[in-house]
């Protein structure tokens, strides 16, 4: 065994970098959390080049004393622990006191800090390595520089996405950020220019400035108490929904985190108002006593753990259903005035006899039976348009849905399961298989309802069976290892006879123009042309249509597709992870006819659109775009254009029904090429062949 080596400062303060500082935008995560924690009550963050050439982050909090600079450099020195008591009741961003040291290790970073009774002092860091503490101007509060980072890990840097790509990153980070705390300031420049800026006037205004003023007036604002959970935020209504996930933010005691628990309950909530490849829009808080998570899981904490996520899971499924459902409950969880801001006001206090962490643990397993109970059926109430969505009056004629009791699973400590009753209603109503009436566990209740968990990495195929039997029958490795070149030789061959057998079908397929005799219409919608001893009926729209299609998708491929200015242009809003893909594939979306730019912050202005597409719906395209936000594929034109140009083609061919001119016949004819194995561009057939014996099979010429 090698010699066992106690490791420097310098090389384990970059192995914590890896884990805590692994891109430019987990920098400026750090920074800020740091800032928030010190009582900033107006931040500024500026980014270069996506972080790689330049961070800084300034806010008017609290300050470092002069003694403390050196102290905020060390590993594992923080001011928000003291014993490891306080790691169950932890209440700030930051208390690992490892992202200062780690960021310092890989960067050049300089420290400029004033408390309010004392004069402004800066201490520097070059790859870990400190210089002297000086004097240097400044207001109250503290500036953090980070430049050049990983100037000296040049494998990390290499590995770094494009500077749009980490500025789109860092964005996203900072979207977060405003919505956690909507009573601070934030100013967020990207390369000099403003990309957010948010006036700490409430969560309904940091709404708008992260999705746009229409966000707040598509959604119910909720604020509900529920065994010890307060739940409280933005939820989209029933016909509010995104093309991808990164509209949801989830806050657990003001931190951002992603948790798989939380996003099922919702999903599940939105299961029976969503379409296919749609999620739910939300921006909630989820209060919990500190005794009850666990927010030490990992270093970059963005994911919490907490003790009985049953509970969590039935709580918050429980409200957000209410609310889509319009249950009687909807009333309690929907705060009156939907735009109401929500800055001066806090979330309604539990019962004073009894704190939150004992209400949580009479609904745990561990402590007394009880269970999540439903509301009673709504029946002939009257409801406003506001809190269901549906004018005054109008309940009594609710869909059944909301004329049935609450749907959120009753939660039985003894059990240890959630009861299936209601979701088996559910299931019913939306064409799937009910459930039977028993007890059913989170895991059974999540694959019934069919909902997606994000989740990060691919996963592992499933093992495929063997193809030879286990036993004395089963042929020797190598044997088959030896047959291997056979079988490869085999596929070859197979796919040879395959490839020649669609050239032979190809050439049957095609009948020589000059030969082709036309005999005729029937219906003033079918083209008959007699070719040897075959006889061909054509769809005379089918065949325009894809003739046209190829046509249109020539053009776009070419580039060569004219525009039509708008009378009024269309102005959309993405978030942040939405502006860095348009960022990237701005030039696809302009080759194939649009005019698109910028048009401040985070908004995009859309000016002309293909002449060939005048009746695109323009809200529908691009969130077919956005969509692929979180995937990593490019736009292909051929799939974005392919319904829209089919669509298109289909208009301007020629219907059923309307009578020809030969010259018109025979160009359509000549334009085929004497193609009968084409199709529409929606898959039905262009023309279909009868062969002469088939017809005198008909007549009984022959038998």
């Amino acid at each position: 065994m090698a010699k066992i080596n106690l490791l420097t400062a310098d090389v384990y303060n970059r192995i914590a970098a890896g884990e805590v500082v692994d891109r430019p935008y987990s920098v400026v995560k750090e920074l800020v959390e740091n800032a928030i924690d010190a009582g900033a009550k107006e931040i500024v963050i500026e980014v270069e080049q996506g972080g790689k050439k330049l961070i800084r982050v300034t806010d008017d909090g609290s300050g470092i004393s002069k003694d403390d600079l050196k102290s905020a450099y060390l590993p594992h020195a923080t001011s928000k622990l003291k014993t490891a008591e306080d790691l169950e009741r932890v209440m700030t961003l930051g208390f690992r006191g490892e992202a200062v040291a780690s960021i310092a290790s890989v960067s050049r970073m300089k420290i400029v800090s004033k408390t309010a009774d004392a004069d402004a002092f800066a201490l520097s860091c070059t790859g870990g390595v400190l210089g002297e503490i000086v004097p240097e101007g400044g207001a109250n509060g503290t500036c953090v520089t980070v430049e050049d980072l990983f100037f000296n890990t040049p494998a990390r840097l290499k590995f770094l996405k494009s500077d749009s790509a980490e500025e789109g990153d860092i964005a996203n980070m900072v979207s977060r950020f405003i919505l956690s705390r909507p009573e601070i300031c934030f100013t967020y420049y990207t390369n000099g220019k403003v990309k957010y800026r948010s006036f700490g006037d409430g969560l309904t205004a940091a709404l708008a400035v992260v999705y746009g003023a229409d966000a707040p007036k598509n959604c119910y604002e909720i604020r509900a108490e529920k065994h010890g959970v307060s739940l409280r935020g933005f939820i989209g209504d029933q016909n509010y929904s995104k093309p991808n996930r990164s509209y949801q933010s989830l806050f657990v005691n003001g931190r951002y985190v992603v948790n798989q628990t939380v996003s099922a309950a919702i999903t599940n909530a939105y299961a029976a108002y969503l379409m296919k490849r749609q999620y739910p829009f939300y921006v909630l808080f989820l209060d919990v006593p500190s005794e009850i998570v666990d927010v030490n899981v990992h270093p970059n904490k963005a994911d919490v753990r907490f003790a009985d996520n049953q509970v969590i899971y039935g709580c918050v499924y429980s409200i957000v259903s209410s609310v889509l459902d319009g249950n009687s409950r909807a009333l309690e969880y929907i705060v009156p005035d939907r735009l109401s801001s929500e800055a001066e006001e806090k979330p309604q206090a539990g019962n004073a006899e009894t704190s939150p962490a004992a209400s949580f643990a009479e609904t745990s397993p561990v402590g007394r039976e009880a269970s999540l109970p439903d509301g009673p059926a709504v029946k002939g109430a009257a409801s406003s348009e506001k809190a269901f969505g549906e004018p005054a009056g109008m309940a009594g004629q609710r869909s059944p849905r909301a004329a049935e009791p609450s749907r959120a699973p009753s939660y039985s400590p003894a059990q240890g399961a959630f009861s299936s009753r209601s979701a088996g209603k559910r299931s019913e109503e939306m064409g799937r298989p009910a459930v039977s009436d028993r007890e059913m566990t989170v895991e059974e209740a999540k694959k019934q309802l069919e909902f997606e968990i994000p989740v990060t990495g691919g996963r592992s195929p499933a093992p495929r069976p063997s193809a030879y039997p286990v036993g004395e029958d089963a042929p020797n490795v190598m044997e088959v290892r030896r047959s291997a070149p056979a079988e490869k030789e085999d596929a070859f061959e197979e796919n040879k006879r395959y490839l020649e057998e669609l050239a032979r079908k190809a050439k049957q397929e095609r009948v020589d123009v000059a030969s082709a005799v036309f005999k005729g219409e029937l219906f003033h919608t079918y083209l008959i042309y007699e070719a040897g001893d075959d006889a061909y009926l054509i769809d005379q729209h089918a065949a325009h249509e894809r003739l046209i299609y190829d046509r249109l998708k020539r053009k776009c491929e070419a580039r060569e597709v004219a525009s039509q200015p708008m009378l009024v242009p269309y102005v959309f809003t993405v978030n942040a992870l939405e502006n860095s893909f348009l960022e990237r594939n701005l030039e696809n979306i302009r080759s194939l006819g649009f005019e698109i730019e910028e048009f401040g912050g985070m908004s995009y202005k859309v000016s002309a659109v293909p002449l060939d597409l005048q009746g695109i719906r323009l809200e529908e395209f691009f969130g077919e775009i956005l969509s692929q936000a979180e995937s990593l594929r490019a736009i292909r034109l051929d799939e974005l254009l392919k319904d829209k140009l089919a669509t298109a083609a289909c208009k301007a061919a020629v219907k059923g029904g309307e009578s020809l001119t030969a010259d018109e016949v025979r160009s359509l004819m000549e334009q085929m090429q004497g193609n009968m194995g084409l199709r529409c561009p929606h898959g039905r057939p262009v023309a279909v062949r009868l062969t002469r014996t088939e017809i005198e099979k008909m007549f009984k010429r022959i038998v």
